[in-house]
C-alpha cells in the first residue's frame, strides 16, 4: 500500500503536469475558454440588460427605415446602433445569440490586448493574470452582455497599443506619427460608440504631444501634429453630424448627442451615493493593487515611459467616471481595462502577488462575478419568461405602447411602436423630464390619442415620475382598457392591458417618409 508521502507526491506531480499543460496552451485559447465559462449563463437570454434590448430594437427599426434620433430617439452615438445592425438582421432569437457572440469576441480580443500591453510594460509574468482578471471582473459591472464599453474597450486597448513608446523612437519617424494618427482615429470611432471615452481621448492626445516634446520635436511641429491628431479623433463625429445635416436632421442629431446630456437632471443625492459606493466596491481592490504596481522596479529603462502611459490612462479613465456621474454599474467597464492591466505589475512582479494575491483575486473575481451575473438573470428574467410574455401579448397587427418594461418586446411581438421614445424610462423617469426634446406628459397623451391596442406596464419603480404614471393609468381607465393578464419576468410581474375596441392602427409615419 502506498504511503501518504507517495500519494501526496503523486498528486503534486499531476497538478504540476496540469499546470504545465495549461501554460503551454495558446493564450487566446485560455482566454476564450475562460470567457465562455463565465459568460455562458447569459447566452441566448434576451433580457440581460434593458440597454442592450433597446440597442437591438433600434437597429431593427433602422433596418426598416427609421432614422436614429428622429424616428427612434436616444442620446447614444450612432456607432453603437451600427454595431447592432448585423445581429438585428437575424431577428429574434437568433440575433440575440449573434450580438452575444460579437460581445464574446470583443472581450477576448480586449483581454489579449491587455496581456500584450502588460508585456510591453515589463509585466509579462502578470500578463495572463491581468487578462483573466478583466474577463472575470466585467461581470460585476454588467459586462456579461453587450453593453457599449464591451465593444469600445477593444478599440481603446488597440489605440493605446499602437502608441506604446519604443526604445528607438525618433521625432521625425513618420511611421510613429502615423501610428499616433491611426490611434486617435480609432479613439474617434470609439467616441461614436459612446462619448464617455472623451477624457481618455484628451489624455491620449495630450500624451502624444508631450511625447513629441520629450523627443525634441520643435514647438511648431508639436502644434501641427497636435492639430492632426485632434482632427483625427473628431473626424468620425463630424462625419456623423454631416450625414444627418445632409438628410435634414442635423439639429435633431446635435440635441440628442449633446444638448440632451446637458439638460438631463441628476438623481437624488442618496441614489448617487449608493451608486458610487457600488462602483467603489467593484474597482477598489484593482485600484489599490494598480497603485502597488508603481513600486515594482523596471528591468529596462525603456519600460518607464510605457508604464507612465498606462498609469496615465488609468487616471484619465477614473476622472471620466467621476465627472460623468450617475455611476450605473456598467460605468465601471471602461476603467476595468487599465485597472486590470496595471495590476499585472504587482501580481506578476512580486512573490506575494504571484503566490497569494493573484490566485485570491482571480477566484474572487471568477465566482463573485458569476454570482453577480446569475443574480442579474434571476432579477431580470430569461428567454422562456420573455417568450411567454410575448405570447400573452400576441402578435396582432395593432400597435403597442410599453409605458414601462422591456423594449425587446417590440421585436418578439413584431408590433409597431407609436412614439420615437421607445426606451420605456425616457417618458416615465423623473430625471429625463425636460431632457428629451419633448414634454413627457404631452407625448404620453399623443400616444394614447393613437389608441394603442396593447399597453405594457411593470410595477412602479424608484425614480419614476408619478405624474406620468397617473396620466397613463387615467388614460387607460377613461378609454376602457382592461387587464389581459400578468406574466412573471424575473422578480417582477408585467401587466398587459388591451383595448377591446382597438382599431388596427397604422405604423407611425417615419421622418424620412412623406407626410400623409
Amino acid at each position: 500500500m502506498a504511503s501518504k508521502s507517495e500519494v501526496l507526491g503523486s498528486r503534486t506531480t499531476r497538478l504540476t503536469d496540469l499546470t504545465a499543460t495549461i501554460a503551454a496552451l495558446p493564450r487566446w485559447s485560455i482566454l476564450l475558454f475562460a470567457a465562455i465559462a463565465v459568460r455562458a449563463l447569459t447566452f441566448g437570454n434576451p433580457v440581460v440588460h434593458v440597454d442592450e434590448e433597446f440597442y437591438f430594437v433600434t437597429a431593427q427599426q433602422m433596418l426598416h427605415g427609421a432614422v436614429p434620433f428622429v424616428d427612434v430617439w436616444d442620446r447614444k452615438p450612432v456607432g453603437l446602433f451600427l454595431i447592432y445592425l448585423l445581429p438585428a438582421a437575424f431577428g429574434v432569437p437568433a440575433g440575440i445569440w449573434v450580438y452575444q457572440a460579437m460581445a464574446l469576441a470583443a472581450v477576448v480580443g480586449t483581454a489579449l490586448l491587455i496581456a500584450r500591453l502588460a508585456e510591453k510594460a515589463g509585466w509579462g509574468s502578470g500578463s495572463l493574470v491581468s487578462a483573466l482578471l478583466y474577463l472575470f471582473m466585467i461581470n460585476f459591472a454588467d459586462g456579461q452582455g453587450g453593453q457599449a464599453p464591451v465593444f469600445y474597450n477593444l478599440l481603446m486597448a488597440w489605440a493605446f497599443l499602437l502608441v506604446v513608446p519604443r526604445p528607438g523612437d525618433e521625432s521625425g519617424d513618420r511611421r510613429r506619427i502615423h501610428r499616433g494618427t491611426l490611434a486617435m482615429l480609432i479613439v474617434g470611432v470609439a467616441m461614436q460608440v459612446k462619448y464617455s471615452v472623451v477624457f481618455e481621448a484628451m489624455f491620449l492626445g495630450l500624451w502624444l504631444m508631450w511625447r513629441e516634446i520629450k523627443l525634441g520635436t520643435s514647438m511648431a511641429h508639436v502644434i501641427r501634429r497636435g492639430c492632426l491628431w485632434a482632427s483625427a479623433v473628431w473626424l468620425p463625429t463630424f462625419i456623423a453630424w454631416a450625414t444627418f445635416i445632409l438628410i435634414g436632421h442635423g439639429d435633431a442629431w446635435f440635441y440628442a448627442n449633446f444638448g440632451s446630456i446637458v439638460d438631463r437632471l441628476s438623481d437624488p443625492p442618496a441614489v448617487l451615493l449608493r451608486a458610487f459606493l457600488k462602483i467603489a466596491l467593484i474597482l477598489g481592490v484593482l485600484l489599490i493593487v494598480s497603485g502597488l504596481s508603481r513600486h515594482v522596479p523596471v528591468k529596462d529603462e525603456s519600460e518607464h515611459p510605457v508604464r507612465a502611459l498606462l498609469f496615465g490612462w488609468l487616471i484619465a479613465a477614473v476622472i471620466g467616471l467621476l465627472v460623468f456621474g450617475s455611476w450605473f454599474n456598467h460605468y465601471a467597464l471602461p476603467v476595468l481595462v487599465p485597472a486590470s492591466l496595471c495590476c499585472a505589475g504587482y501580481l506578476g512582479g512580486t512573490a506575494f502577488g504571484r503566490k497569494w494575491l493573484a490566485p485570491a483575486m482571480l477566484l474572487a473575481a471568477c465566482f463573485g462575478g458569476e454570482y453577480t451575473a446569475w443574480s442579474a438573470k434571476w432579477h431580470r428574467g430569461n428567454a422562456d419568461q420573455l417568450e411567454a410574455l410575448a405570447d400573452g401579448i400576441g402578435h396582432g397587427s395593432g400597435c403597442m405602447y410599453i409605458y414601462s418594461g422591456n423594449a425587446i418586446l417590440y421585436s418578439y411581438t413584431q408590433r409597431c411602436a407609436l412614439t420615437p421614445w421607445i426606451f420605456p424610462s425616457h417618458l416615465s423617469r423623473e430625471r429625463e423630464n425636460g431632457a428629451l426634446g419633448v414634454d413627457q406628459l404631452e407625448e404620453i397623451n399623443r400616444i394614447f390619442a393613437q389608441r394603442p391596442e396593447i399597453v405594457v406596464m411593470r410595477p412602479t419603480y424608484f425614480g419614476e415620475r408619478m405624474a406620468a404614471h397617473r396620466l397613463a393609468v387615467q388614460r387607460m381607465a377613461a378609454m376602457g382598457y382592461r387587464l389581459r393578464g400578468r406574466w412573471p419576468l424575473g422578480d417582477l410581474l408585467i401587466s398587459v392591458y388591451e383595448l377591446p375596441a382597438a382599431r388596427n392602427a397604422a405604423p407611425p409615419r417615419l421622418a424620412s417618409s412623406k407626410p400623409s
